[in-house]
């Protein structure tokens, strides 16, 4: 465990000292102990804004801009088309809606720059939306949150989930955070997934989401400048 504490430390200092010069450092995380032990702090970090904001399109477009991932750090919407995707059965009651009650889907990449953060499915109640909102839906990009903004909609995530882990199982147990002998950490395309319920200002759910980040979320230079 004094092992595990001494990593922990050493982190935090990492966090606070880092330069500018880490910041044109190259954009890979070093599969290190340090290394790996960062990631997972900023993945809870990320985390933890999202739950703590209704909006995730604002949540990115924050996060894009603190780590200079882009400039202008502005969240655009890359829209999947010809796709649809049923709307779960668990998903349909939390939307308080009949059977045959109409339901919309939407599936976008949201991206900030060059870097696709998010990969969203999302299935909203036009009738619960105005008509103007509805149009934006239909032949614009605007990110989902930004129409839906004069609702003054609340989120409630249903579940949140990493879907990596930097770090083994029981590593806290044994202080065991050996790399895996490459120079580089094998970050995989999908680390975080949210499912979500909008509510209006009514508290009648208008929309469900789910939501799934990419490694692009941390495609900046490391806090240490490995």
């Amino acid at each position: 465990m004094r092992q595990t504490y001494s990593l922990i430390t050493a982190l935090a200092l990492c966090l606070l000292t880092g330069s500018a010069s880490a910041r044109d450092a190259a954009t890979t995380w070093p599969d290190t102990p340090m290394g790996r032990l960062e990631a997972l702090a900023l993945l809870q970090t990320f985390n933890a804004d999202l739950l703590s904001h209704d909006s995730a399109t604002l949540t990115l477009e924050r996060w894009c801009g603190d780590h200079h991932m882009a400039e202008p750090a502005k969240i655009s919407v890359q829209r999947v088309t010809g796709e649809d995707k049923s709307l779960p059965d668990d998903l349909r009651a939390q939307l308080q809606i009949a059977p045959g009650e109409p339901v919309r889907y939407r599936r976008v990449m949201l991206r900030c720059g060059e870097h696709i953060l998010s990969e969203a499915d999302n299935w909203y109640v036009p009738s619960r939306l105005t008509a103007a909102m509805n149009e934006q839906l239909d032949q614009t990009d605007i990110p989902f949150g930004r129409v839906v903004l004069p609702l003054h909609f609340r989120r409630q995530t249903l579940d949140a989930k990493l879907l990596w882990s930097p770090l083994p199982a029981g590593w806290e147990m044994h202080g065991d955070v050996s790399p895996s002998g490459r120079v580089e950490l094998s970050i995989p395309h999908q680390v975080l997934q949210h499912r979500a319920v909008l509510y209006a200002a009514d508290n009648r759910p208008f929309s469900t989401v789910i939501e799934t980040y990419t490694e692009q979320v941390l495609a900046f230079p490391p806090p240490g400048g490995h």
